[in-house]
């Protein structure tokens, strides 16, 4: 199995908690990205400074797409999606890319591990709906 998707579910059933990156305790989306990475790297990038949950909206700034691109390898929209893909969705047609999860199924029924208010870490669909709202994907960098 993929050691991404792996570590990811073991994320699963951790309450949301906003700002959050601790297995079990709790976390948001960029949490569990977070905690994922320092499973992979140990340490993080960089520091992450506190954050909204509009996620810069007011600003229009793409605070994920940016420090996603910093820190991961973009793909190519027409490639295939991976096991362990990142994901970066926008919640709105014309709004900021401001939600994050991670493929743990591709193929026919896709699906992927993310966390959700209200929710916690879960595994979903990435039915239809979501699809639509991808904004982006990322491969975890080698090594």
């Amino acid at each position: 199995m993929n050691a991404i998707v792996e570590e990811a579910r073991r994320w699963i059933g951790t309450p949301y908690t906003h700002q959050a990156s601790v297995r079990g305790a709790g976390c948001d989306c960029l949490g569990l990205i977070r905690g994922v990475w320092r499973s992979l790297y140990v340490t993080e990038p960089e520091v992450i400074p506190n954050y909204t949950a509009d996620w810069g909206e007011p600003q229009e700034e793409e605070l994920l797409l940016n420090a996603a691109s910093r820190h991961l390898n973009r793909k190519h929209p027409v490639t295939a999606m991976e096991d362990g893909d990142v994901l970066l969705f926008r919640m709105r047609a014309d709004g900021i890319a401001k939600h994050l999860g991670i493929l743990s199924r591709s193929g026919d029924a896709p699906q992927f591990i993310h966390a959700y208010s209200g929710h916690g870490v879960v595994e979903s669909p990435l039915s239809g709906p979501w699809l639509r709202r991808l904004a982006a994907r990322f491969a975890f960098q080698e090594g």
